[in-house]
């Protein structure tokens, strides 16, 4: 989107505030499915906890996109959003059994990370249809805080554990219809991912009935200008002719499935904030807005870069600031930034706001969550309102004293 198509959506909505751009999402989509164009069963399952707007999940649905949910609430916002059970598949990590049971009454896939709940559930419920989720021992992310195919991570039955599955399935007699990984975000090398995809045909040689391999996600996108980005299109090509190849070996139809969820929403996101002080101190300039870490998180908590952009005043000279919000602890979401000159009520954007940003979202000092708007056929749809101060008092019981 444009700085000032932008600026007029902040000028309609309001600040702080999200907005999506509806044909970056479907652009995204469109770009991975023709990299793995040479595969005849390709399946894309959106990862709703990087953005779970029920009107996001709907445009996706739209293109015949499937769900790829961690948590119950999820899989009830995809079925409240029209897909269907057949198109969802939950993979949860330290819930419990009776929240697993829930969702399969529900007729969602389900995916299981752990020996103890594969054996309860194979046993009670051995005509369900289970895929198991494996840790393959690789890293092919750079931080350790989203890699999560490494072998302290929590997610995952470790590749080194499969004699312990293939045992529980031989006496559940459980029927084993998928097999997954996921390594993590923020794949710079391909070849380490199709690595992790050897150990994953490997593992897949021990179950005669599989339906699926999913692949996972973890597709790094571009951040700053120069930033590097997962060439998928190459990942394409490679890994449909190992797919391919194994597909003949195992002797029956497979699906080729990935999750993605930064891949296809991180870039269509912007986040809108307004310029509450410029503040100048002995050593730097200070732009403060109105959000904070309560809105936008990530920079704080992964050390994220999210490029600014003054929209306000986009040609202007550009000095050095540190953009800062207003909550009550450092929250600082960049420092020593070039900008275009900053003056008070100007309006700053940020890239790369799509994905694990609103979802993120708190009320930490109280304040309120932003408004959110799905920019579509060139007009701005309000798909979210800003909370007020009725939604902070929602649940609160106050007690006579």
């Amino acid at each position: 989107m444009e700085s000032n198509q932008l600026l007029s959506v902040a000028q309609e909505f309001g600040s702080p505030l999200y907005v999506y751009d509806a044909e970056k999402i479907l652009s995204q989509y469109q770009r991975l499915t023709n990299a793995f164009s040479k595969v005849e069963k390709l399946r894309i399952n959106y990862a709703v906890k990087a953005l779970s707007n029920i009107s996001v999940l709907k445009l996706l649905k739209q293109v015949d996109s499937g769900l790829d949910t961690v948590s119950i609430q999820e899989v009830k916002l995809g079925l409240h959003a029209g897909f269907s059970p057949d198109k969802i598949i939950y993979t949860p990590n330290g819930v419990s059994i009776d929240e697993i049971e829930a969702v399969a009454a529900l007729g969602v896939q389900i995916n299981i990370d752990n020996l103890s709940i594969l054996e309860q559930f194979g046993t009670k419920h051995p005509q369900i249809p289970v895929c198991i989720r494996i840790n393959p021992h690789v890293m092919a992310g750079g931080n350790s805080n989203i890699s999560v195919g490494h072998i302290d991570s929590k997610f995952g039955i470790s590749i080194h554990q499969l004699p312990h599955i293939l045992r529980i399935v031989e006496n559940t007699k459980m029927h084993i219809n998928g097999i997954h990984m996921h390594t993590g975000s923020d794949i710079l090398d391909i070849e380490v991912f199709l690595y992790a995809s050897e150990i994953l045909f490997d593992t897949a040689k021990h179950f005669k009935t599989l339906d699926f391999i999913d692949f996972g996600s973890g597709f790094k996108v571009p951040y700053k200008k120069g930033d590097i980005e997962t060439d998928v299109e190459e990942l394409g090509r490679k890994l449909s002719k190992k797919f391919n190849a194994f597909e003949k070996e195992y002797g029956r139809s497979l699906t080729l499935t990935f999750e993605p969820g930064k891949f296809l929403v991180s870039e269509a996101g912007y986040f809108l904030a307004k310029v509450n002080v410029v503040k100048q101190t002995t050593s730097t300039v200070f732009a403060g807005i109105d959000s904070g870490f309560n809105h936008l998180i990530r920079p704080m908590l992964y050390g994220s870069e999210h490029y600014i952009e003054n929209i306000s005043h986009p040609k202007g000279k550009e000095r050095f600031y540190s953009v800062v919000g207003y909550i009550c602890e450092t929250d600082t979401f960049a420092t020593n930034r070039r900008i275009s000159e900053i003056k008070e009520g100007d309006i700053l954007s940020f890239r790369n706001a799509g994905a694990y940003c609103f979802s993120m979202a708190s009320n930490y000092n109280s304040r309120y969550k932003p408004a959110e708007v799905l920019y579509k056929d060139g007009k701005a749809h309000l798909i979210r309102e800003r909370e007020t101060f009725d939604d902070l008092l929602k649940n609160q019981i106050m007690i006579e004293m």
